[in-house]
Protein backbone atom coordinates (compact mmCIF):
# COMPACT_ATOMS: atom_id res chain seq x y z
CA UNK A 1 0.00 0.00 0.00
CA UNK A 2 1.27 3.35 -0.96
CA UNK A 3 0.57 6.86 0.12
CA UNK A 4 -0.55 9.57 -2.76
CA UNK A 5 3.06 10.68 -3.84
CA UNK A 6 5.04 8.14 -2.88
CA UNK A 7 7.53 5.84 -5.49
CA UNK A 8 8.90 2.62 -5.23
CA UNK A 9 12.83 3.58 -5.25
CA UNK A 10 14.28 -0.53 -4.77
CA UNK A 11 11.67 -3.11 -6.00
CA UNK A 12 11.48 -6.63 -4.64
CA UNK A 13 14.70 -7.77 -3.38
CA UNK A 14 13.96 -11.61 -2.57
CA UNK A 15 15.99 -14.05 -0.44
CA UNK A 16 16.25 -11.30 2.50
CA UNK A 17 15.78 -12.59 5.73
CA UNK A 18 14.77 -10.64 8.81
CA UNK A 19 15.91 -11.54 12.25
CA UNK A 20 12.86 -10.56 14.63
CA UNK A 21 14.15 -10.88 17.82
CA UNK A 22 10.97 -12.30 19.13
CA UNK A 23 9.98 -15.07 15.87
CA UNK A 24 13.60 -15.29 14.66
CA UNK A 25 14.35 -15.87 11.28
CA UNK A 26 11.56 -14.79 8.51
CA UNK A 27 12.47 -15.23 4.93
CA UNK A 28 10.82 -12.61 2.72
CA UNK A 29 11.65 -9.38 0.30
CA UNK A 30 12.19 -6.06 1.07
CA UNK A 31 10.79 -2.96 -0.99
CA UNK A 32 11.95 0.19 -0.51
CA UNK A 33 9.79 3.83 -1.66
CA UNK A 34 10.85 7.31 -1.08
CA UNK A 35 8.93 7.10 2.11
CA UNK A 36 9.18 3.71 3.57
CA UNK A 37 11.23 0.73 4.26
CA UNK A 38 8.56 -2.12 3.55
CA UNK A 39 9.38 -6.10 4.67
CA UNK A 40 6.96 -8.68 3.89
CA UNK A 41 6.71 -12.12 3.87
CA UNK A 42 4.55 -13.11 0.63
CA UNK A 43 1.28 -15.38 2.98
CA UNK A 44 1.61 -18.79 0.92
CA UNK A 45 -2.46 -19.55 1.97
CA UNK A 46 -4.89 -17.67 1.32
CA UNK A 47 -6.13 -17.11 4.90
CA UNK A 48 -2.63 -16.53 6.33
CA UNK A 49 -1.62 -13.10 7.46
CA UNK A 50 1.69 -12.44 5.89
CA UNK A 51 4.69 -10.79 8.28
CA UNK A 52 4.82 -7.21 7.52
CA UNK A 53 7.42 -4.62 8.62
CA UNK A 54 7.17 -1.21 7.68
CA UNK A 55 9.52 1.86 8.97
CA UNK A 56 8.89 5.44 7.67
CA UNK A 57 12.21 6.47 6.47
CA UNK A 58 12.61 9.41 8.45
CA UNK A 59 11.95 7.26 11.71
CA UNK A 60 15.02 5.34 11.13
CA UNK A 61 17.90 7.40 13.12
CA UNK A 62 21.32 4.95 11.84
CA UNK A 63 22.35 2.08 9.64
CA UNK A 64 25.08 0.32 10.12
CA UNK A 65 26.58 -2.58 7.88
CA UNK A 66 27.01 -5.60 10.24
CA UNK A 67 28.50 -9.37 9.65
CA UNK A 68 32.50 -9.06 7.18
CA UNK A 69 31.96 -10.74 3.90
CA UNK A 70 34.06 -13.33 5.11
CA UNK A 71 33.07 -16.05 6.86
CA UNK A 72 35.94 -15.41 9.77
CA UNK A 73 34.76 -11.90 11.05
CA UNK A 74 31.15 -13.76 11.33
CA UNK A 75 31.97 -15.89 14.17
CA UNK A 76 31.80 -19.02 14.03
CA UNK A 77 28.24 -19.25 16.11
CA UNK A 78 26.89 -18.10 13.15
CA UNK A 79 25.78 -14.69 15.43
CA UNK A 80 26.42 -11.69 12.88
CA UNK A 81 25.66 -13.03 9.80
CA UNK A 82 26.11 -10.54 6.68
CA UNK A 83 23.94 -7.70 6.29
CA UNK A 84 22.46 -4.37 7.66
CA UNK A 85 21.17 -3.34 11.37
CA UNK A 86 18.79 -0.07 11.20
CA UNK A 87 18.22 1.90 14.38
CA UNK A 88 14.88 3.59 14.50
CA UNK A 89 13.31 6.17 17.09
CA UNK A 90 9.86 4.41 17.88
CA UNK A 91 12.52 1.77 20.04
CA UNK A 92 12.79 -0.72 16.82
CA UNK A 93 15.89 -2.42 15.98
CA UNK A 94 15.73 -4.15 12.76
CA UNK A 95 18.32 -6.62 11.28
CA UNK A 96 18.08 -7.70 7.70
CA UNK A 97 20.21 -10.59 6.62
CA UNK A 98 21.64 -10.30 2.43
CA UNK A 99 23.06 -12.47 0.29
CA UNK A 100 26.57 -11.58 -0.52
CA UNK A 101 26.62 -12.11 -4.39
CA UNK A 102 25.70 -8.96 -6.57
CA UNK A 103 26.00 -6.53 -3.84
CA UNK A 104 22.27 -6.65 -2.19
CA UNK A 105 24.13 -4.91 0.72
CA UNK A 106 25.74 -2.00 -0.33
CA UNK A 107 23.11 -1.13 -2.81
CA UNK A 108 20.38 -1.53 0.17
CA UNK A 109 22.91 1.08 2.35
CA UNK A 110 23.51 3.08 0.14
CA UNK A 111 19.46 4.24 -1.06
CA UNK A 112 18.93 4.58 2.22
CA UNK A 113 21.27 7.13 3.17
CA UNK A 114 20.33 9.10 0.48
CA UNK A 115 16.55 8.67 1.45
CA UNK A 116 16.87 8.61 5.29
CA UNK A 117 18.26 11.93 6.28
CA UNK A 118 17.02 14.56 3.85
CA UNK A 119 18.42 17.51 6.49
CA UNK A 120 21.56 16.14 6.05
CA UNK A 121 21.32 15.46 2.08
CA UNK A 122 19.77 18.60 1.65
CA UNK A 123 17.02 17.24 -0.38
CA UNK A 124 13.22 17.93 0.74
CA UNK A 125 11.06 16.19 3.10
CA UNK A 126 8.75 13.22 1.99
CA UNK A 127 5.98 15.76 3.31
CA UNK A 128 7.01 18.34 1.05
CA UNK A 129 6.23 14.88 -1.76
CA UNK A 130 3.06 13.61 0.26
CA UNK A 131 -0.59 14.60 -2.21
CA UNK A 132 -3.24 13.40 0.18
CA UNK A 133 -6.22 15.45 -0.07
CA UNK A 134 -8.01 16.43 3.16
CA UNK A 135 -11.53 17.30 3.30
CA UNK A 136 -11.96 20.84 3.42
CA UNK A 137 -13.86 20.67 6.66
CA UNK A 138 -10.66 18.57 7.96
CA UNK A 139 -8.30 20.78 7.31
CA UNK A 140 -5.55 20.95 10.49
CA UNK A 141 -3.72 23.90 9.79
CA UNK A 142 -6.78 25.98 10.69
CA UNK A 143 -7.25 24.16 14.45
CA UNK A 144 -4.97 26.42 16.06
CA UNK A 145 -5.46 30.28 16.04
CA UNK A 146 -3.40 32.22 18.97
CA UNK A 147 -6.10 35.00 19.18
CA UNK A 148 -8.99 32.73 19.26
CA UNK A 149 -7.63 30.65 21.95
CA UNK A 150 -6.64 33.83 24.19
CA UNK A 151 -10.49 35.05 23.76
CA UNK A 152 -11.23 31.38 24.25
CA UNK A 153 -9.59 32.33 27.71
CA UNK A 154 -11.26 35.36 28.26
CA UNK A 155 -9.15 38.10 26.56
CA UNK A 156 -8.37 40.73 26.70
CA UNK A 157 -8.96 41.60 30.52
CA UNK A 158 -7.78 44.20 32.69
CA UNK A 159 -4.11 44.08 33.34
CA UNK A 160 -2.87 42.04 30.34
CA UNK A 161 -3.17 43.17 26.47
CA UNK A 162 -1.99 41.90 22.99
CA UNK A 163 1.31 42.92 21.74
CA UNK A 164 2.49 43.02 18.00
CA UNK A 165 6.04 43.69 19.13
CA UNK A 166 7.24 40.33 17.63
CA UNK A 167 4.95 40.27 14.41
CA UNK A 168 8.81 40.49 12.37
CA UNK A 169 10.15 38.59 15.03
CA UNK A 170 12.73 41.11 15.70
CA UNK A 171 11.93 40.66 19.36
CA UNK A 172 12.43 37.07 19.82
CA UNK A 173 12.96 34.90 16.86
CA UNK A 174 11.79 32.12 18.57
CA UNK A 175 8.55 33.17 19.71
CA UNK A 176 5.33 33.34 18.26
CA UNK A 177 3.86 36.58 16.56
CA UNK A 178 1.39 37.15 19.16
CA UNK A 179 2.13 37.53 22.58
CA UNK A 180 0.07 38.53 25.44
CA UNK A 181 2.21 40.77 28.62
CA UNK A 182 0.81 42.47 31.25
CA UNK A 183 -0.88 46.12 30.03
CA UNK A 184 1.29 48.61 32.30
CA UNK A 185 4.20 47.44 30.11
CA UNK A 186 5.05 49.15 26.84
CA UNK A 187 7.00 47.64 23.68
CA UNK A 188 10.05 48.96 24.26
CA UNK A 189 10.09 48.14 27.72
CA UNK A 190 9.66 44.76 26.61
CA UNK A 191 13.19 44.96 24.52
CA UNK A 192 14.75 45.79 27.82
CA UNK A 193 13.48 42.85 29.49
CA UNK A 194 13.83 40.95 25.98
CA UNK A 195 18.13 41.78 27.16
CA UNK A 196 17.97 40.51 30.68
CA UNK A 197 16.15 37.24 29.53
CA UNK A 198 18.49 33.96 27.78
CA UNK A 199 17.19 33.97 23.53
CA UNK A 200 15.21 37.20 24.71
CA UNK A 201 12.44 34.55 25.70
CA UNK A 202 10.54 37.39 28.04
CA UNK A 203 8.01 36.15 30.33
CA UNK A 204 4.57 36.21 28.53
CA UNK A 205 1.22 34.34 29.49
CA UNK A 206 0.36 31.34 28.70
CA UNK A 207 -3.06 30.67 30.75
CA UNK A 208 -5.30 32.98 32.86
CA UNK A 209 -7.45 31.48 35.58
CA UNK A 210 -11.09 32.62 34.21
CA UNK A 211 -12.57 33.21 37.51
CA UNK A 212 -9.26 34.13 39.96
CA UNK A 213 -7.28 36.00 37.32
CA UNK A 214 -4.26 33.94 38.57
CA UNK A 215 -1.87 33.13 35.62
CA UNK A 216 0.60 30.92 34.46
CA UNK A 217 3.52 32.57 32.29
CA UNK A 218 6.78 31.42 30.78
CA UNK A 219 9.89 32.58 29.99
CA UNK A 220 13.87 31.57 30.12
CA UNK A 221 16.54 32.28 32.38
CA UNK A 222 17.41 35.57 33.43
CA UNK A 223 21.23 36.63 32.43
CA UNK A 224 22.34 37.00 36.07
CA UNK A 225 26.28 35.65 35.48
CA UNK A 226 28.86 35.36 37.51
CA UNK A 227 28.51 39.66 38.00
CA UNK A 228 25.67 39.17 39.96
CA UNK A 229 23.87 41.65 36.68
CA UNK A 230 20.14 43.17 37.54
CA UNK A 231 17.55 44.68 35.06
CA UNK A 232 15.30 46.99 36.70
CA UNK A 233 13.06 46.79 34.09
CA UNK A 234 12.73 43.09 34.42
CA UNK A 235 12.44 43.16 37.99
CA UNK A 236 9.79 46.04 37.25
CA UNK A 237 8.31 43.71 34.48
CA UNK A 238 7.63 40.45 36.77
CA UNK A 239 5.73 42.88 39.74
CA UNK A 240 3.63 43.77 36.80
CA UNK A 241 2.73 40.24 36.33
CA UNK A 242 1.96 39.75 40.11
CA UNK A 243 -0.21 42.83 40.30
CA UNK A 244 -2.35 41.62 37.48
CA UNK A 245 -3.49 39.26 39.74
CA UNK A 246 -5.36 40.66 42.84
CA UNK A 247 -5.42 37.41 44.76
CA UNK A 248 -1.79 37.26 45.00
CA UNK A 249 0.63 38.76 47.46
CA UNK A 250 3.88 37.09 46.02
CA UNK A 251 4.53 35.66 42.71
CA UNK A 252 5.99 32.04 43.07
CA UNK A 253 8.59 31.10 40.20
CA UNK A 254 9.12 27.53 39.21
CA UNK A 255 12.40 26.92 38.34
CA UNK A 256 12.27 23.32 36.48
CA UNK A 257 15.79 22.73 36.97
CA UNK A 258 17.41 20.99 40.20
CA UNK A 259 18.99 23.87 42.18
CA UNK A 260 22.46 22.97 41.42
CA UNK A 261 22.28 22.81 37.51
CA UNK A 262 20.48 26.49 38.18
CA UNK A 263 23.81 27.93 40.12
CA UNK A 264 26.01 26.63 37.71
CA UNK A 265 24.41 28.09 34.74
CA UNK A 266 25.24 31.16 36.40
CA UNK A 267 29.22 30.50 35.74
CA UNK A 268 27.98 30.07 32.15
CA UNK A 269 26.07 33.76 32.15
CA UNK A 270 22.59 32.27 33.33
CA UNK A 271 20.87 31.79 36.73
CA UNK A 272 17.62 32.23 38.44
CA UNK A 273 15.86 35.11 40.52
CA UNK A 274 17.44 36.00 43.82
CA UNK A 275 15.12 37.05 46.50
CA UNK A 276 16.83 40.55 46.93
CA UNK A 277 16.46 41.51 42.91
CA UNK A 278 12.87 39.87 43.01
CA UNK A 279 11.48 41.12 46.76
CA UNK A 280 7.68 40.40 45.93
CA UNK A 281 8.66 36.69 44.17
CA UNK A 282 8.94 33.20 45.69
CA UNK A 283 11.83 31.01 44.03
CA UNK A 284 10.72 27.03 43.78
CA UNK A 285 12.99 24.04 41.76
CA UNK A 286 11.32 21.19 40.79
CA UNK A 287 14.60 18.88 40.19
CA UNK A 288 13.95 18.57 36.26
CA UNK A 289 16.75 17.15 35.03
CA UNK A 290 18.72 18.35 31.39
CA UNK A 291 18.32 16.82 28.51
CA UNK A 292 21.39 14.79 28.52
CA UNK A 293 19.98 12.81 31.56
CA UNK A 294 16.95 12.28 29.61
CA UNK A 295 18.54 11.16 26.31
CA UNK A 296 20.44 8.84 28.71
CA UNK A 297 17.29 7.45 30.37
CA UNK A 298 15.50 6.34 27.27
CA UNK A 299 18.50 4.64 25.47
CA UNK A 300 18.61 2.57 28.64
CA UNK A 301 15.05 2.17 28.49
CA UNK A 302 15.41 1.11 24.50
CA UNK A 303 18.17 -1.48 26.03
CA UNK A 304 15.78 -2.86 28.34
CA UNK A 305 12.52 -2.94 26.12
CA UNK A 306 14.66 -5.29 23.77
CA UNK A 307 16.50 -7.34 25.75
CA UNK A 308 15.90 -11.16 25.22
CA UNK A 309 15.47 -12.22 29.09
CA UNK A 310 13.40 -9.71 29.54
CA UNK A 311 11.28 -11.53 32.11
CA UNK A 312 13.77 -12.28 34.85
CA UNK A 313 15.05 -8.97 35.99
CA UNK A 314 11.97 -6.66 33.43
CA UNK A 315 11.09 -4.78 37.14
CA UNK A 316 14.32 -4.11 38.39
CA UNK A 317 15.70 -3.30 34.76
CA UNK A 318 13.16 -0.78 34.49
CA UNK A 319 13.91 0.91 37.80
CA UNK A 320 17.13 1.10 36.20
CA UNK A 321 15.87 3.49 33.44
CA UNK A 322 15.17 5.53 35.76
CA UNK A 323 12.21 6.18 32.89
CA UNK A 324 9.20 6.11 35.55
CA UNK A 325 11.50 8.62 38.14
CA UNK A 326 11.78 11.58 35.70
CA UNK A 327 8.27 11.21 34.67
CA UNK A 328 7.46 11.52 38.30
CA UNK A 329 9.24 14.44 38.85
CA UNK A 330 7.45 16.23 36.16
CA UNK A 331 4.55 15.07 36.85
CA UNK A 332 5.02 16.54 40.33
CA UNK A 333 6.26 19.28 39.27
CA UNK A 334 2.96 20.53 37.11
CA UNK A 335 0.72 19.41 39.86
CA UNK A 336 2.31 21.38 42.03
CA UNK A 337 1.86 24.46 39.84
CA UNK A 338 -1.84 23.35 39.09
CA UNK A 339 -2.82 23.12 42.65
CA UNK A 340 -0.98 26.73 43.51
CA UNK A 341 -2.86 28.55 40.95
CA UNK A 342 -6.13 26.63 41.40
CA UNK A 343 -6.00 26.48 45.51
CA UNK A 344 -3.81 29.44 46.34
CA UNK A 345 -5.13 31.49 43.54
CA UNK A 346 -1.54 32.16 43.31
CA UNK A 347 -0.22 33.22 39.76
CA UNK A 348 2.94 31.32 38.43
CA UNK A 349 6.06 31.65 36.61
CA UNK A 350 7.68 29.32 34.74
CA UNK A 351 10.88 28.80 33.33
CA UNK A 352 14.29 26.33 32.43
CA UNK A 353 17.31 27.47 30.68
CA UNK A 354 15.80 28.91 27.32
CA UNK A 355 12.70 27.81 28.32
CA UNK A 356 11.75 25.77 25.52
CA UNK A 357 12.06 22.04 27.15
CA UNK A 358 11.20 21.66 30.62
CA UNK A 359 9.49 24.18 30.54
CA UNK A 360 6.69 23.75 27.96
CA UNK A 361 6.10 20.18 29.58
CA UNK A 362 5.50 22.65 32.78
CA UNK A 363 3.09 24.90 31.32
CA UNK A 364 1.51 22.50 29.17
CA UNK A 365 0.70 19.90 32.18
CA UNK A 366 -0.85 22.05 33.99
CA UNK A 367 -3.03 23.39 32.10
CA UNK A 368 -4.40 20.04 30.98
CA UNK A 369 -5.01 19.34 34.41
CA UNK A 370 -6.67 23.12 35.20
CA UNK A 371 -8.56 23.52 31.57
CA UNK A 372 -11.20 20.25 30.64
CA UNK A 373 -11.12 21.64 26.84
CA UNK A 374 -7.85 20.69 27.04
CA UNK A 375 -8.66 17.38 27.67
CA UNK A 376 -10.50 17.31 24.30
CA UNK A 377 -9.80 16.57 21.05
CA UNK A 378 -9.73 20.00 19.51
CA UNK A 379 -8.26 21.09 22.96
CA UNK A 380 -5.20 18.77 22.92
CA UNK A 381 -4.50 19.60 19.75
CA UNK A 382 -4.05 23.37 20.42
CA UNK A 383 -2.64 23.14 23.40
CA UNK A 384 0.72 21.45 21.23
CA UNK A 385 0.39 24.14 18.62
CA UNK A 386 0.44 26.67 21.57
CA UNK A 387 2.71 25.93 24.25
CA UNK A 388 5.15 23.32 22.24
CA UNK A 389 4.81 24.76 18.06
CA UNK A 390 4.24 28.27 18.25
CA UNK A 391 6.30 29.07 21.55
CA UNK A 392 9.76 27.36 19.81
CA UNK A 393 10.37 23.91 21.42
CA UNK A 394 12.95 22.40 19.27
CA UNK A 395 11.66 19.40 17.27
CA UNK A 396 13.95 19.57 14.30
CA UNK A 397 17.35 18.96 17.05
CA UNK A 398 15.48 17.41 19.88
CA UNK A 399 14.07 14.58 17.12
CA UNK A 400 16.75 15.05 14.83
CA UNK A 401 14.52 15.09 11.47
CA UNK A 402 16.31 13.63 9.04
CA UNK A 403 19.82 13.98 10.15
CA UNK A 404 22.41 11.42 9.99
CA UNK A 405 24.17 12.34 12.95
CA UNK A 406 22.46 10.00 15.26
CA UNK A 407 24.56 10.62 18.19
CA UNK A 408 24.11 14.14 18.35
CA UNK A 409 23.90 15.92 22.19
CA UNK A 410 21.15 17.83 20.93
CA UNK A 411 18.54 14.89 20.52
CA UNK A 412 16.58 14.22 23.83
CA UNK A 413 13.20 13.02 24.06
CA UNK A 414 11.49 15.99 26.03
CA UNK A 415 7.92 16.07 24.10
CA UNK A 416 7.95 12.13 24.49
CA UNK A 417 7.92 12.24 28.30
CA UNK A 418 5.21 15.36 28.07
CA UNK A 419 3.54 12.31 26.02
CA UNK A 420 3.83 10.00 28.53
CA UNK A 421 2.59 11.79 31.03
CA UNK A 422 -0.24 12.54 29.37
CA UNK A 423 -1.15 8.85 28.90
CA UNK A 424 -0.80 8.26 32.73
CA UNK A 425 -2.90 10.91 33.57
CA UNK A 426 -5.77 9.09 31.46
CA UNK A 427 -4.74 6.18 33.36
CA UNK A 428 -5.56 8.01 36.70
CA UNK A 429 -8.32 9.65 34.85
CA UNK A 430 -10.07 6.99 32.47
CA UNK A 431 -13.56 8.72 31.65
CA UNK A 432 -11.89 12.45 31.88
CA UNK A 433 -10.45 12.50 28.45
CA UNK A 434 -12.10 12.60 25.36
CA UNK A 435 -9.08 10.56 23.26
CA UNK A 436 -7.46 7.63 23.63
CA UNK A 437 -4.01 5.98 23.22
CA UNK A 438 -4.23 5.47 19.98
CA UNK A 439 -4.53 9.39 18.97
CA UNK A 440 -0.82 9.64 21.37
CA UNK A 441 0.78 6.80 19.76
CA UNK A 442 -0.18 8.40 16.29
CA UNK A 443 0.55 11.62 16.98
CA UNK A 444 4.05 9.91 17.95
CA UNK A 445 4.59 7.72 15.49
CA UNK A 446 4.16 11.26 13.28
CA UNK A 447 6.43 13.11 15.34
CA UNK A 448 9.07 11.19 13.69
CA UNK A 449 7.90 10.05 10.47
CA UNK A 450 8.20 13.45 8.76
CA UNK A 451 4.90 12.68 6.40
CA UNK A 452 3.31 15.98 8.01
CA UNK A 453 4.55 19.09 8.23
CA UNK A 454 3.62 19.76 11.66
CA UNK A 455 6.28 18.73 13.57
CA UNK A 456 9.32 19.72 10.98
CA UNK A 457 11.33 22.77 11.92
CA UNK A 458 12.20 24.46 15.55
CA UNK A 459 10.31 27.28 15.60
CA UNK A 460 7.13 29.50 13.73
CA UNK A 461 9.27 31.76 12.28
CA UNK A 462 11.62 28.61 10.23
CA UNK A 463 8.02 26.96 9.32
CA UNK A 464 6.74 29.98 8.01
CA UNK A 465 10.05 31.00 5.81
CA UNK A 466 9.87 26.90 4.51
CA UNK A 467 6.24 27.61 3.71
CA UNK A 468 5.31 24.71 5.60
CA UNK A 469 1.54 25.42 6.02
CA UNK A 470 0.87 26.30 2.45
CA UNK A 471 2.96 23.37 1.00
CA UNK A 472 2.97 20.18 3.40
CA UNK A 473 -0.33 18.40 5.18
CA UNK A 474 -1.14 18.91 8.78
CA UNK A 475 -0.94 16.05 10.99
CA UNK A 476 -4.54 16.98 12.41
CA UNK A 477 -6.18 17.04 9.18
CA UNK A 478 -5.60 12.86 9.39
CA UNK A 479 -6.82 13.13 12.84
CA UNK A 480 -9.93 14.87 12.16
CA UNK A 481 -10.44 12.79 8.67
CA UNK A 482 -10.87 9.60 11.59
CA UNK A 483 -11.74 11.28 14.37
CA UNK A 484 -13.90 8.10 15.79
CA UNK A 485 -10.91 5.90 16.05
CA UNK A 486 -9.40 8.07 18.43
CA UNK A 487 -12.70 8.72 20.66
CA UNK A 488 -12.15 7.38 24.50
CA UNK A 489 -15.56 5.83 24.74
CA UNK A 490 -15.31 5.98 28.90
CA UNK A 491 -15.27 9.72 28.20
CA UNK A 492 -18.27 11.64 30.71
CA UNK A 493 -18.67 15.11 30.30
CA UNK A 494 -19.59 15.39 34.10
CA UNK A 495 -15.73 16.54 34.32
CA UNK A 496 -16.20 19.88 32.52
CA UNK A 497 -15.24 22.00 35.47
CA UNK A 498 -12.85 19.89 37.38
CA UNK A 499 -9.44 20.48 38.27
CA UNK A 500 -7.16 17.11 37.73
CA UNK A 501 -4.73 16.72 40.03
CA UNK A 502 -3.10 13.18 39.66
CA UNK A 503 -0.72 11.50 42.05
CA UNK A 504 2.95 12.09 41.41
CA UNK A 505 4.10 8.76 42.72
CA UNK A 506 5.79 5.93 41.25
CA UNK A 507 3.81 3.03 42.69
CA UNK A 508 0.66 5.48 40.79
CA UNK A 509 2.70 5.32 37.63
CA UNK A 510 2.47 2.55 34.90
CA UNK A 511 4.94 1.51 31.96
CA UNK A 512 2.98 2.18 28.84
CA UNK A 513 3.62 -0.51 27.17
CA UNK A 514 1.38 -0.64 24.17
CA UNK A 515 4.01 2.21 23.20
CA UNK A 516 7.05 0.90 24.29
CA UNK A 517 7.07 -2.45 24.02
CA UNK A 518 4.58 -2.61 21.37
CA UNK A 519 6.89 -4.58 18.86
CA UNK A 520 7.18 -7.56 21.23
CA UNK A 521 4.07 -10.09 20.82
CA UNK A 522 4.58 -11.47 24.27
CA UNK A 523 4.46 -7.93 26.08
CA UNK A 524 0.89 -7.48 23.99
CA UNK A 525 -1.75 -5.77 26.77
CA UNK A 526 -5.08 -7.32 27.13
CA UNK A 527 -8.04 -5.81 24.62
CA UNK A 528 -8.38 -2.32 26.51
CA UNK A 529 -11.72 -1.85 28.18
CA UNK A 530 -12.45 0.82 26.48
CA UNK A 531 -12.59 -1.16 23.18
CA UNK A 532 -14.92 -3.48 24.67
CA UNK A 533 -17.17 0.07 25.70
CA UNK A 534 -17.13 1.17 22.08
CA UNK A 535 -18.52 -2.10 21.18
CA UNK A 536 -20.79 -2.49 23.65
CA UNK A 537 -22.31 1.41 22.52
CA UNK A 538 -22.49 0.55 18.99
CA UNK A 539 -24.46 -2.52 19.58
CA UNK A 540 -26.80 0.03 22.29
CA UNK A 541 -26.99 2.38 19.21
CA UNK A 542 -28.35 -0.01 17.12
CA UNK A 543 -30.78 -1.66 19.17
CA UNK A 544 -31.99 1.54 20.19
CA UNK A 545 -32.64 2.26 16.20
CA UNK A 546 -34.37 -0.85 16.01
CA UNK A 547 -36.91 0.15 18.75
CA UNK A 548 -37.07 3.45 17.41
CA UNK A 549 -38.55 1.80 14.17
CA UNK A 550 -40.25 -1.21 15.61
CA UNK A 551 -42.46 1.62 17.83
CA UNK A 552 -43.15 3.97 14.48
CA UNK A 553 -43.97 0.64 12.39
CA UNK A 554 -46.77 0.00 15.47
CA UNK A 555 -47.40 3.54 15.76
CA UNK A 556 -48.36 3.33 12.02
CA UNK A 557 -50.44 0.19 12.35
CA UNK A 558 -52.59 1.72 15.49
CA UNK A 559 -53.54 4.33 13.00
CA UNK A 560 -54.34 2.46 10.14
CA UNK A 561 -56.38 0.42 12.22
Amino acid sequence: PVVPGEQVCIALLKDVTYLCPYMGAISGQLVITNYKLYFFRPSTAEKEISFVVEVPLCTISRIEKVGGATTASRGTDGRNPYGLEVGCKDMRVLRFVMRQENRQRRMVYEKLQDLCFPASNKTPFFSYIYKEEYAEDANGWMVYSAKSEYHRQGLPVEGWRFTKANSKYELCDTYPQILVVPSPASDDDLKQVAQFRSRNRIPVLSWIHPESQATITRCAQPLVGIGNKRSRDDERYIHLILESNPHAHKLLIFDARPQANAVANVARGGGYEKSEAYTTSELLFCDVHNIHVMRESLRKLQDTCITQNEDKHWLSNLEQTQWLHHIKVILAAATRIADRVESGKSSVLVHCSDGWDRTAQLTSLSMIMLDSYYRTIEGFIVLIEKEWLSFGHKFQQRVGHGDKNHSDSERSPVFLQFVDSVWQMTQQFPTAFEFNDHLLILILDHLYSCLFGTFLYNCDRERRKEEVKKRTKSLWSLVYSRQDDFHNALYVSAYHNHVLLPVPAVRHLEFWSSYYARWNPKMKSQEPVQERHKELLKIRDHLRKKVEDLERQLAAKQLSS
